[in-house]
């Protein structure tokens, strides 16, 4: 759906879609040490959901992943995975979709396209969410970042890709980090051990911690932080390859 098109129009027609098949993309947020989750709340409704969207029948999948992170972040170029895919034989949410529209002066027909078992393609993202500029869709009131563990409960089965999401965001931190591009140029020891934490919402070990991350051949080591004396500087590093 284009800025133009009447959203009344769009949604009670129905438009040159994939038919049954939706995305759902977990955007995760990260930034001075805060892991925060990108949420729709739709409008006239208590209700929130995770940012998603649909195919267009002319669409490649993951350009349709992509436009639905840009639309609700404003961010390009950014690191989007697939996780996982969700269609349980009961995944249909009818009287959830009419509420939805209802609350945006929509009545939908018996037969509308929503009123159908979806399959649903999860996504996740971490970002710098200083970087992003959340945009709410057609349907929505607003789209903000929402602590991670204070959020309001979710529609649909939004929760359980939420948690899907985080634990293999979690499996993969040591594999998928460069991609991210959370962290400066170059960094120290205790900031790329302040950033698992955060994501793992864990204390780790400091040596252990360091033992690890660097036994992962990932790092390279610069020079000192000279922030005070020399024999006291932690040394700075950047990822192999930047």
């Amino acid at each position: 759906m284009t800025e133009n098109t009447d959203l009344k129009e769009y949604w009670e027609n129905k438009p040159r879609l994939l038919p049954n098949v939706s995305i759902d993309c977990v955007i995760f947020g990260f930034h001075d040490n805060q892991l925060k989750i990108l949420l729709l709340k739709y409008k006239n409704t208590e209700y929130y959901a995770l940012p998603g969207g649909f195919i267009n029948l002319e669409e490649d999948l993951s350009d349709a992943a992509l436009r639905v992170l840009e639309e609700r972040t404003g961010l390009r170029d950014i690191y989007l995975e697939q996780f996982h895919v969700f269609g349980k034989t009961d995944r249909r949410y009818d009287e959830t979709h009419r509420q939805i529209m209802a609350g945006n002066g929509i009545t939908m027909k018996p037969n509308h396209f929503l009123m159908n078992r979806f399959i649903s393609i999860g996504y996740y993202a971490l970002i710098d969410l200083s970087k992003a500029a959340p945009k709410p869709d057609g349907l929505s009131d607003t789209c903000d970042w929402y602590d991670l563990y204070k959020i309001p409960s979710l529609i649909f089965d939004h929760n359980e890709i939420l948690q899907k999401a985080l634990e293999t965001l979690r499996l993969a931190l040591d594999e998928k980090l460069v991609g991210f591009n959370l962290l400066p140029e170059t960094f120290t020891i205790n900031e790329i051990q302040k950033l698992y934490e955060t994501v793992l919402n864990e204390k780790l070990v400091r040596s252990n911690f360091q033992r690890k991350i660097l036994s992962l051949g990932i790092l390279e080591r610069i020079e000192k932080k000279m922030t005070g004396a020399a024999n006291k500087a932690p040394y700075l590093y950047k990822f192999i390859g930047e």
